[in-house]
């Protein structure tokens, strides 16, 4: 799972990415709200926090050019602000935020709340939205994005990279494989599987590494490889 996380104040953001970094969810860190944006649109993350007073771009701001989008607009956001009064926090709420939590705050509370949100999100339609960093893959319309450029994945090739990424890391069998791209395993050791996999790491350019092969055994998805 992936959090961006918008903060001017440095040692907050430090101590946030901190707290998620120790449960497993990677963090990517920006100080100013036009950067922030920027990289929310890039790296499509599983959840955006937001400041609002930051420089060039309030994060009330940001939300609404994310909500403007159709690429960004599922994304959840969870506002942490210092901006305590219960104005601010309806505010934050209305514009359709997933949670509002004020500064100070306890780590641990913090930790709480986005598991909590991230949950919600992959039960609800996101389960059918795969986000990985910058890679997205949309499971309604087989569309495929990295950092926001269009895939142009053959549907077998989409196939194959959304069955391994719904289980990241773990190794899966060629003939498992082959059935999902055959609709039947081939026990003739038929290299089709290995020609699509090839095609496939070429189209994902950097990302190629993340396609890991378990010799002997299969391929699989390690999202942990993806590139800074």
């Amino acid at each position: 799972m992936s959090v961006v996380m918008v903060e001017d104040d440095e040692d907050i953001a430090d101590l946030v990415a901190f707290s998620l970094e120790r449960e497993g969810i990677t963090v990517k860190l920006a100080h100013d709200g036009q950067q922030g944006l920027d990289m929310i649109r890039a790296e499509r993350p599983d959840l955006a926090i937001l400041d609002i007073m930051l420089p060039s771009m309030e994060g009330l701001d940001i939300f609404r050019e994310m909500k403007a989008s159709s690429l960004t607009e599922n994304i959840p956001v969870l506002f942490l602000s210092a901006k305590a009064q219960l104005s601010d926090r309806l505010a934050g709420l209305q514009l359709g935020a997933d949670d509002y939590m004020t500064k100070p705050f306890s780590p641990k509370e913090l930790v709480l709340r986005v598991k909590n949100i991230l949950t919600r999100s992959n039960a609800g339609a996101g389960s059918l939205i795969l986000r990985r960093h910058g890679l997205v893959l949309d499971k309604n319309t087989l569309n495929a994005l990295l950092h926001g450029e269009a895939l142009d994945l053959t549907t077998a090739e989409f196939k194959l990279l959304s069955y391994m990424l719904e289980r990241d890391g773990k190794v899966q069998d060629r003939y498992v494989l082959q059935k999902v791209l055959l609709g039947y395993a081939d026990t003739t050791q038929s290299r089709a599987l290995d020609t699509h996999i090839k095609r496939l790491r070429q189209k994902l350019g950097s990302y190629s590494v993340c396609i890991e092969t378990e010799r002997g055994v299969g391929y699989y998805f390690q999202s942990s490889n993806v590139p800074d």
